[in-house]
């Protein structure tokens, strides 16, 4: 689903989708129709604007997380001011791009977003993993009855942490993608978090991102 009240942008939006293969569901000039619209069209995910003409793009994002089943959202947005990238983030978007991305850069964008990927245009990502320390130096939560991991899922945690894709991953554990997919949802599931983002943000809290390789 494409939400972005500008026609022409959306337009242009859903038909480069269309035309690598994706079946765009709906489209939405603004915030209201969207998630109205996202719930009898079911899109696995949703390319979003922040700047709407009545709700914005972070309340729109937190509707559509919180659907059953939930709505992965890549924010596509002309700005990129820290506080947008981390009020979209802390709403649950999968990642954030900004509208100066290419086109390829943008479906692989929205390729790795299905796949559960955090995506981030280059730089901004530093900012989210910044935010991600500060509150991490915050006063800890006590850790009693804390899930524990296999070794693998701690392997393949540290990576998440580090950034690396799914892909990358397999790679370089030797795995193939559906093992790390797995990997990645049973650690989710025990740490009760809900996408890739709180995974990295729990991996960065415990150092797991500091480890040596």
């Amino acid at each position: 689903m494409v939400v972005d009240d500008h026609p022409m942008w959306r337009e242009s939006v859903a038909r480069d989708l269309a035309e690598a293969g994706y079946e765009v569901a709906a489209t939405a000039g603004d915030g209201r129709t969207a998630v109205r619209v996202a719930a009898a069209a079911r899109p696995a995910v949703a390319v979003v604007d922040l700047q709407l003409p009545d709700i914005s793009g972070v309340e729109v994002t937190r509707h559509l997380v919180a659907a059953d089943p939930p709505v992965r959202v890549l924010v596509l947005s002309a700005s990129g001011e820290q506080q947008d990238v981390l009020e979209a983030v802390k709403a649950g978007a999968t990642g954030y791009l900004l509208k100066s991305a290419a086109r390829e850069e943008f479906l692989d964008a929205v390729r790795r977003t299905a796949e559960g990927d955090a995506v981030f245009t280059p730089g901004l990502a530093g900012l989210v993993l910044g935010e991600y320390r500060r509150l991490a130096a915050a006063p800890a939560r006590a850790d009693d009855g804390a899930p524990r991991l296999t070794d693998r899922e701690t392997e393949v945690l540290r990576l998440v942490a580090k950034g690396l894709t799914y892909k990358q991953i397999a790679q370089r554990l030797v795995l193939s993608h559906r093992t790390v997919q797995n990997h990645v949802q049973n650690t989710l599931g025990k740490l009760q978090l809900h996408n890739r983002v709180e995974l990295v943000r729990y991996a960065i809290e415990k150092g797991l991102d500091q480890e040596a390789e």
